[in-house]
């Protein structure tokens, strides 16, 4: 089952639009979401500070700042083909 994880921090509202738009996409795909606060971490925050939200998909960075969903549908199709 493909990983998705989405990091995020506090009082962002682009981490929230990008939140919603990974749930609306768990109903079409199955998948495993994970979310992760940046601010919990000085190396993910020096990492990701000024990117947030960023999409990994099973650990490969596939997305970040605007998150589409149907961004993220594409490459969850493409890894589906690869299996």
């Amino acid at each position: 089952m493909p990983q998705i994880t989405l990091y995020t921090r506090n009082r962002c509202p682009l981490c929230e639009k990008a939140k919603v738009e990974l749930l609306e996409l768990k109903k079409e795909w199955d998948f495993e979401l994970k979310e992760i606060d940046i601010e919990q971490s000085d190396e993910l925050t020096e990492l990701y500070g000024l990117m947030i939200p960023v999409v990994h998909l099973n650990g490969k960075e596939v997305a970040y700042g605007m998150i589409n969903k149907f961004d993220i549908s594409n490459r969850l199709q493409e890894k589906k083909a690869d299996l």
